[in-house]
């Protein structure tokens, strides 16, 4: 096509100067020809320009281009082509929307599009049934104003989505609703959001029944190990027989009791999304208390158990709970470290929060373990449990104090090199001083 204008308009300027040349010739005056055919020429062309811009602001879908002669008629034809092209591409884009809107719009899962401020551009109609975003007039709303949780709020703003949340729906306390959301594009915001009612009250149904039964049993165990004490107080007495069975039964009576202690601390630690007694605490205090527990654990194994903190630097929070979280993860590694190994426990904060490690050199775990290592009663090996007397919950507990005091856990080890826990704390949770 380009070849093609560029040969007509060589075509048309040989004609025009030839007629211009005639026209000099026969009345002696070659400028004057030249000018004047110039200005002809431009002033047709100028003609011609006015007819494509009117065209273009006033034509309707499927007009056909005006009439045009050469070069300006190829013009106004590749234009018209152009539109007509332009035009089957947004019918076909327009096509894809619209199924892709309908699709979303029969979900029963909740579909909303964020700009990269978090502001409303699209949901579907189960955004207006879970969170009852209202359109037009949500448009271009910020969710955080919609959406007034201030576990979402601080959800959004951290900009951590790993995982999903759940919090009460904003229009129904009795409806739990999961909320997900995923990047795209330039930094926007894809939000997902289920309606997990069922599923919330199934498990509610089950933590209650966990706490009922642990209650429940905490009296006859009482009543045995009872028993148990005051027959082996009176061993003398006894068969000596059943003095071994005697030992091991009040040996599992104290495991089962344990057992029991966790599950009501792990009930406890549910109930709420935060720890009643929120308050300033000590954690370098805290740790060196928890650290002289460990090397009376440790006892003659020789192991050698270092604490290293930076600054007097508070945590709000559950003194009560912190102590439960950081001394499983503490007792964990005495256990689990062979004797004379290290033991490495490390408290610092940083622009990012705070943060404890604890680092042995134990016998470690197999990657494959560590996604699973939080969940109750979940073992990497069976034989583990009756070696080290543990119930199996321990970081189950760790994992919940965490939440409750907006920190994570993460695990690294290296099988036959030991492991590494580490306790990340937002910089929200720090005090940097005793309030009293």
């Amino acid at each position: 096509m380009n070849q093609n204008w560029h040969g007509t308009l060589i075509r048309h300027m040989l004609l025009l100067t030839t007629i211009c040349l005639l026209a000099g010739l026969i009345s002696g005056y070659y400028g004057w020809s030249l000018a004047l055919g110039l200005g002809l020429y431009l002033g047709w062309t100028l003609k011609q320009l006015l007819r494509l811009h009117e065209w273009l602001r006033l034509h309707q879908v499927d007009e056909a281009p005006p009439d045009g002669y050469g070069l300006w008629g190829e013009v106004f034809d590749s234009i018209y082509h152009l539109q007509r092209r332009d035009q089957r591409v947004r019918g076909r884009l327009q096509a894809v929307i619209d199924r892709v809107q309908e699709s979303t719009a029969a979900l029963k899962d909740a579909v909303i599009m964020l700009d990269s401020d978090g502001n409303l551009e699209w949901w579907n109609r189960a955004a207006e049934t879970l969170l009852g975003l209202k359109t037009p007039q949500d448009s271009g709303q910020p969710v955080t104003n919609l959406v007034r949780h201030p576990r979402f709020k601080e959800y959004f703003e951290q900009e951590n989505y790993l995982e999903p949340l759940e919090i009460p729906s904003p229009i129904n306390d009795r409806l739990r609703v999961q909320l997900h959301i995923t990047r795209y594009g330039n930094n926007e915001h894809l939000m997902l959001v289920r309606d997990v009612t069922r599923i919330h009250q199934l498990e509610q149904m089950r933590k209650d029944f966990v706490a009922n039964v642990s209650h429940e049993l905490r009296t006859p165990l009482t009543v045995i190990a009872g028993y148990l004490e005051t027959l082996l107080d009176n061993v003398e007495d006894v068969n000596p027989r059943w003095v071994r069975a005697l030992q091991q039964m009040q040996q599992q009576g104290g495991r089962m009791q344990t057992l029991l202690n966790d599950l009501l601390l792990l009930a406890k630690l549910e109930a709420t999304d935060y720890p009643s007694d929120n308050q300033p605490v000590s954690i370098n205090t805290l740790l060196q208390s928890i650290k002289s527990d460990a090397k009376a654990l440790s006892g003659q194994r020789n192991q050698n158990i270092t604490l290293e903190t930076e600054g007097d630097v508070y945590l709000k929070g559950s003194e009560a709970e912190l102590r439960s979280a950081f001394s499983n993860l503490i007792f964990n590694a005495v256990k689990y470290t062979q004797d004379g190994g290290q033991i490495r426990i490390r408290w610092w904060s940083d622009a990012q929060g705070a943060h404890l490690s604890v680092q042995d050199s134990g016998i470690g775990i197999d990657p494959k373990h560590l996604p699973r290592l939080t969940e109750r009663f979940y073992r990497v090996d069976s034989s583990r449990a009756s070696n080290t007397g543990g119930t199996g919950l321990g970081l189950a507990i760790v994992k919940h104090v965490l939440l409750r005091h907006r920190g994570r856990l993460e695990i690294s080890s290296v099988l036959g090199h030991g492991s590494t826990f580490t306790c990340h704390f937002a910089s929200t949770q720090l005090a940097l001083r005793n309030a009293s």
